[in-house]
């Protein structure tokens, strides 16, 4: 059973900037892409960010790039996602997520791609 467990969200002001973690348990984290999801209050849950297994490939939507970035480390089974200049409309609840294929090249960018999540983390920023 894979377990992801996001870190790093908080309360910050507009401007500011915040680094989360998600941490997969699994020998096998390696292997698949992995993507940040976003949930605001009324609102569905939409794609952020995407990263291949490799790290080579990266996705963002329009709404967070050149502000967020999302990386990888293999070696620690983790993925992050920075996320600089944050504006209100960032509030949400975060989560990470595991690509259903495994060696996927590519990066997956619809919820239903994915087949583990994590719990979320709330970044709320204030104006």
């Amino acid at each position: 059973q894979v377990q992801l467990v996001e870190s790093g969200g908080g309360l910050v002001q507009a401007g500011g900037s915040l680094r989360l973690s998600c941490a997969a348990s699994g020998r096998t984290f390696s292997s698949y892409a992995m993507g940040w999801f976003r949930q605001a209050p009324g609102k569905e849950r939409e794609f952020v960010a995407a990263i291949s297994w490799s790290g080579g490939s990266t996705y963002y939507a329009d709404s967070v790039k050149g502000r967020f970035t999302i990386s990888r480390d293999n070696a620690k089974n983790t993925v992050y996602l920075q996320m600089n200049s944050l504006k209100p409309e960032d509030t949400a609840v975060y989560y990470c997520a595991r690509d259903k294929r495994v060696g996927n090249m590519g990066v997956p960018l619809i919820s239903g791609l994915y087949d583990y999540w994590g719990q979320g983390t709330q970044v709320t920023v204030s104006s």
